[in-house]
């Protein structure tokens, strides 16, 4: 584990050492769950590609859904119940980490930008939401610091309670609102919160999308598709006055 570790920061270091402050290099989408990371990190991927920045999409998932599933196959609630809160706080930081990880390699060796669904950030909103020691964030944060900040944190903001319904509605997974209500304000007490690109989440997906990809203008190339109207989208409507 120590020596995967010390190769890991060689590339990392490399892959700062090598990085281009004019090239977007990693994007990452973060937020409370239905707030719409995963379709606007999908979309994300594809419109850069389009508009000739080539990147790849990222699920750095901490594997609560497939504990979840896993939990409720042997019969008990869900993964806090199988493996306790503090055991799934291990779990989940250890595979976000690998996740992430993975991620940085990929990017380091094809040139990609990273589209990151989640960071090391959510591993703290999460320890922060679930009620964990701060001696657990502490170490989170000893571990993940090996992982350079992306250049871009979106941080997708949305309602509770119409997060919840969005996940009523999907009928996948089930977050109690009070939980919702706890991570909102997990992530908005986290000292990285003045670094994060703030999108309102609660208008459409294409309004999301246009919120975004606005923003991200700047690091698109000039040549190729225009960077507002690139072909794999059609034209979106003006928001709505508010």
């Amino acid at each position: 584990m120590k020596r995967d570790s010390d190769i890991l920061g060689k590339v990392v270091r490399s892959l700062r050492a090598r990085r281009d402050p004019a090239r977007l290099r990693a994007v990452a989408l973060i937020g409370i769950d239905g707030s719409g990371k995963t379709t606007q990190a999908h979309r994300l991927a594809d419109v850069l590609t389009v508009a000739g920045l080539p990147a790849t999409y990222h699920r750095n998932a901490g594997g609560r859904a497939w504990l979840g599933r896993l939990a409720q196959r042997l019969g008990r609630r869900d993964a806090q119940a199988l493996l306790g809160n503090r055991g799934m706080l291990i779990v989940e930081s250890v595979l976000r980490w690998l996740a992430i990880a993975r991620a940085l390699l990929g990017a380091l060796l094809t040139g990609r930008t990273a589209v990151m669904d989640r960071y090391a950030v959510c591993q703290y909103a999460s320890l922060r939401a679930h009620g964990g020691r701060r001696r657990g964030e502490r170490l989170a944060r000893l571990a993940y610091r090996l992982f350079p900040a992306p250049q871009v944190t979106f941080l997708l903001a949305v309602e509770p309670g119409e997060a919840y319904r969005r996940i009523e509605r999907r009928g996948t997974d089930h977050e109690p609102i009070d939980y919702l209500v706890a991570a909102d304000a997990a992530y908005r007490s986290l000292p990285e919160f003045p670094t994060f690109v703030v999108i309102d989440a609660n208008r459409t997906p294409d309004e999301v999308t246009r919120q975004i990809r606005d923003h991200l203008a700047a690091w698109l190339p000039a040549t190729g598709c225009p960077v507002h109207r690139p072909p794999l989208l059609a034209p979106l409507p003006a928001p709505a006055p508010s």
